[in-house]
């Protein structure tokens, strides 16, 4: 509740609803592959869903800019979330075979609209040093949302794997439908976010073509963007992977009950409760690269773990777990406030939409990648997010690096 007070405007209004997202999404996210492969889907099929998804997203990542700037930071957020999500989520709840999902996937891949314009909403009305304590209440609410993982394993229990999930998708599209409307009502429009539309409204296509193009010319040159973007382009591949594959590896290859799964991120949010109450306040905004490296290498660890567990071995999973979401806890708020801090308010928008269409163009085929790559081995999607972070924590050297040669220029100079 500290950190909670310390935020106004936006940000404030977004996160006092977030919890009706979280939630939801919670219940569900564990079991949206084992759901697919229980309505007929396999493994291949689900990667190629996972990497259409991905596809969709890019072009509209390549739409958001402009949409987000034309028809306000408000708008685009309600009609495209309600359209992404509200109608994704009740096609899940009726799903029957592959193109069922493939419909979802295609729908749901409007998501990046929303994305873009929410991430303005809730960034341009706060202050640079406090990003970071925007996205660690993100987090907060987020782990506490992980904490009713459970009851989707009681459903699940209760009532079968299909129509647990099927009730978990339609509570998921109420809460979400009722999210977006109430978000909507309780938010402003930022004073950029106005400017924007003014501008935009003016603008033909070939203006906004020009204007993407000159923005992508730009970033080549934003070398710390580039390396920072590099990181979380890394980051977002290795959780694609894992959120696709991990409960499939848990249940075929390590034995465990499916009804058990919700447990897992019930165990992650506690132990990140746990961080977020006791060691999280005691960090200091300059230590914010140290804190991403440190969360890189325990998600080394936990994927360690995940490799070498033995059939049944539910002890090296719950460790895995607990490491895995501290080394989450730990990285995303410093790394999503560390990628924010390095773009300018006024083509905020614009940078946000190219930089996810370059990160879509990267991860897209993670879902392919580890369809086939698990069907060869199931260890070795696994592998692939091992190897990401260690290219990430070198990478982050590399960053760390740069800022220190450039703090000792400055000194020179003003000396």
């Amino acid at each position: 509740m500290s950190l909670f007070k310390r935020i106004s405007g936006n940000s404030r209004a977004c996160m006092a609803v977030e919890p009706m997202f979280i939630i939801p999404y919670s219940l569900y996210v564990t079991y949206a592959s084992l759901y697919m492969l229980e309505l007929g889907v396999n493994e291949k099929q689900i990667g190629m869903i996972t990497s259409l998804g991905l596809v969709v997203q890019i072009f509209s990542s390549f739409i958001s800019g402009f949409l987000t700037d034309r028809m306000g930071r408000k708008n685009a957020l309600l009609i495209f979330d309600l359209f992404s999500w509200s109608i994704a989520t009740l096609i899940w709840a009726v799903s029957q075979n592959f193109w069922f999902f493939v419909i979802a996937a295609i729908i749901n891949g409007f998501q990046k609209v929303p994305h873009i314009a929410w991430t303005c909403l809730i960034v341009e009305d706060t202050l640079p040093n406090q990003r970071s304590l925007v996205y660690t209440v993100l987090q907060f609410i987020s782990v506490v949302g992980g904490l009713f993982a459970p009851l989707g394993g009681l459903m699940v229990s209760e009532m079968g794997l299909i129509s647990g999930v099927r009730v978990m998708y339609l509570v998921a599209c109420l809460s979400m439908t009722a999210m977006f409307i109430i978000r909507h009502l309780t938010t402003h429009e930022t004073s950029v976010g106005m400017k924007k539309r003014r501008e935009s409204s003016q603008m033909k296509l070939k203006s906004t073509l020009f204007d993407y193009v000159k923005t992508g010319r730009n970033l080549l040159y934003n070398y710390p963007l580039l390396l920072i973007f590099s990181i979380y382009v890394l980051f977002q591949f290795q959780l694609t992977i894992q959120n696709t594959y991990l409960s499939i590896y848990l249940v075929e290859e390590l034995a465990l009950e499916k009804s058990f799964l919700g447990v897992f991120p019930a165990i992650s949010s506690v132990c990140m409760l746990i961080l977020l109450v006791f060691v999280i306040p005691r960090f200091r905004e300059e230590f914010n690269f140290f804190y991403m490296g440190i969360g890189f290498s325990f998600m080394m660890v936990s994927s360690v773990l995940v490799l070498t567990a033995k059939s049944g071995n539910i002890t090296q999973i719950i460790f895995s777990t607990i490491l895995s979401s501290t080394g989450l806890l730990l990285s995303t708020p410093y790394l999503e406030a560390a990628v924010a801090n390095v773009m300018e308010d006024d083509s905020r928008a614009n940078v946000s939409s190219i930089l996810q269409v370059i990160l879509l163009l990267f991860i897209s085929p993670a879902g392919i990648i580890g369809g086939i790559t698990y069907r060869v081995d199931p260890r070795i999607p696994f592998l692939l997010t091992l190897a990401a972070m260690l290219i990430s924590i070198i990478l982050l050297s590399f960053r760390t690096k740069l800022m220190a040669r450039n703090e000792n220029l400055k000194k020179k100079v003003s000396i």
